[in-house]
């Protein structure tokens, strides 16, 4: 025995960040065996921990350092993640034991709480049968807990072994343009596979998941992390689903898949035609959605979405389109609807519940709105948001009868804010950056990941804040939304997708300094490294020039024409 292995440290245990016990342990212990005690869900397993500041598999072992070890389950953001990765892996091995390896595994997008992936060469034609038979054989690996395993090698011989399972040139090609020397790769059974992020020990580490044919696709159906423990139930959200499908069409007419992809046509100088296509795709479809106002006579447009969806851009264009129409615009925003902050209720860390419908005068409201359709003159408040509370006599307005009321807010497709409002004058739109780009075949970009960039860059310029403030209170903005906005998503009349699929080349150069800034004593300091990572696919976008300034990502990185910046 070593003198190494005969050290010991004291760890304080933790779960999904709650301090649970205080052990001694020997230097060299693997955090499987440290997790045993504390593994006792077979429905909500240890997946993965973090300790010394960062994520860790559980075959990793103790070290002279560590003070800590949070064992994460799903019910933390890693741990799902992590869960996700797994089970992802699982499909894409089914497949190709079933289908043989010329089968390609497509994970694209969430959707119906899961995410969407196609097969091909079968898009289109798959059926009930063979997905009865990937599920099958997934609980068969499943139960059989096979290890996934993971090997740190030279670059060259990770891209050898992605050629020899055949795997998509994208993911070959991405790992030229991370430009390491060493890559990490795991595999399962006989098949290897790139990963962003880290997996479990094994298969029998998830064990909650179905599969499910949409469309001729299949949706790999998980767990919520708020009850990892069984699966939701079934809802198909059919307006997201077409909206992706739009997506997916104009990301084939630009050829831009993956992150590969989009790096290539920035190697070749062609990025100015996708970033010219891009917009004109977003400009296409904000006029067919002016072109569906107008033809059914609406006069109330709520528009809502999340956190750095864009939707003060957009409104100001779909206000241009309109106009073209020959319609008069008024614009609003239920943030000047707020009640005094004296009357906001407080969560359980003392922070206001802004993101309430509580938080909102609704009759008030309600009250406005009716006269201005009706005519009447309107003392609209303006929110002070240093004093909370609302000021009135800096807005009167008065609307006439060719003029349409432009209203953005968070509670714009819950039929509690507008109850009051008849319905025929009541056109409704969700806005969300909804990422199509793939980073390659198996790693896609989550929406919530695109908007944390969008919202790092933006409130550095604007408000002043650095990466860690941001970082900090995304969990809180993110729980907001889940509670406020996702659940009405499926109310709009029509959706707008405000990805567009360079914007994270061009945020790179001004994201990636803010993140650097994190410490590694800062609690933020995983998902900035995690962030980073991500950025590090990506080649910058060498030249701007080519943004146009009513683009909604300008928005975040300043010089829009939009509104005053």
């Amino acid at each position: 025995m070593s003198e190494k292995e005969k050290k010991t440290v004291k760890l304080e245990i933790r779960k999904n960040g709650e301090k649970i016990d205080e052990i001694e342990a020997a230097v060299g212990t693997p955090f499987t065996e440290l997790a045993k005690p504390y593994d006792n869900d077979p429905k909500c397993r240890i997946l993965i921990c973090l300790t010394g500041y960062r994520i860790r598999e559980l075959f990793r072992t103790v070290e002279e350092d560590h003070t800590t070890v949070d064992f994460l389950t799903a019910e933390n953001f890693n741990g799902y993640r992590a869960m996700e990765r797994a089970l992802v892996f699982i499909l894409v091995r089914a497949v190709c034991d079933l289908f043989g390896l010329e089968s390609v595994v497509r994970v694209q997008y969430s959707l119906d709480k899961g995410v969407l992936c196609n097969i091909s060469p079968y898009v289109g034609w798959l059926d009930e049968k063979a997905v009865d038979q990937i599920r099958e054989r997934m609980k068969e690996i499943i139960a059989a807990d096979e290890k996934f395993e993971k090997y740190k090698m030279e670059t060259e011989g990770v891209k050898a072994l992605l050629l020899s399972s055949k795997y998509t040139k994208s993911k070959i090609k991405l790992l030229d343009y991370r430009n390491k020397p060493v890559s990490s790769i795991y595999k399962l059974g006989d098949m290897w596979d790139y990963f962003y992020g880290a997996l479990p020990p094994s298969t029998g580490c998830v064990p909650v998941f179905d599969v499910k044919m949409v469309d001729g696709s299949v949706i790999l159906r998980l767990p919520t992390a708020a009850d990892p423990r069984k699966l939701p139930e079934f809802e198909h959200n059919h307006l997201l689903n077409e909206t992706f499908k739009e997506t997916d069409k104009w990301m084939d007419m630009i050829q831009i898949p993956y992150v590969a992809y989009l790096n290539r046509s920035i190697e070749k100088g062609t990025y100015r035609r996708v970033i010219q296509v891009s917009e004109a795709m977003h400009e296409k479809k904000i006029a067919q959605i002016a072109d569906s106002i107008v033809s059914t006579r609406k006069r109330v447009v709520l528009i809502a979405g999340p956190s750095s969806s864009g939707k003060t851009s957009f409104a100001q264009r779909l206000g241009v389109q309109l106009n073209v129409h020959g319609r008069k615009v008024t614009a609003l925003s239920t943030d000047d609807y707020f009640v005094d902050r004296e009357f906001v209720e407080k969560d359980e860390k003392g922070n206001y519940k802004f993101e309430d419908l509580e938080a909102v005068d609704v009759k008030l409201f309600n009250e406005q709105m009716n006269a201005l359709l009706a005519g009447k003159e309107v003392d609209i408040p303006v929110y002070n948001f240093l004093e909370g509370k609302k000021e009135f006599g800096k807005r009167i307005t008065k609307m006439d009868e060719n003029e349409t009321l432009i209203i953005e807010g968070i509670h714009g497709l819950n039929e509690k804010l507008t109850k009051n409002i008849q319905g025929k004058d009541k056109f409704k739109i969700y806005i969300s950056p909804l990422t199509a780009l793939g980073v390659d075949a198996h790693n896609r970009i989550y929406t919530s990941d695109a908007r944390i960039f969008r919202r790092l860059v933006r409130d550095a310029r604007t408000r002043g804040k650095t990466a860690k403030e941001s970082l900090k209170t995304w969990s809180v903005v993110r729980a907001g939304e889940e509670k406020n906005i996702f659940p009405f998503q499926e109310e709009a009349d029509m959706m707008f997708n405000s990805a567009l699929p360079y914007e994270l080349a061009v945020l790179k150069k001004y994201a990636e300094p803010l993140l650097r800034e994190v410490k590694e004593e800062d609690p933020e300091y995983i998902d900035a490294q995690r962030l980073l990572k991500m950025l590090s696919y990506f080649l910058e976008l060498p030249d701007e020039s080519a943004i146009l300034n009513n683009s909604l990502l300008k928005e975040f990185i300043g010089g829009t024409c939009l509104f005053e910046d």
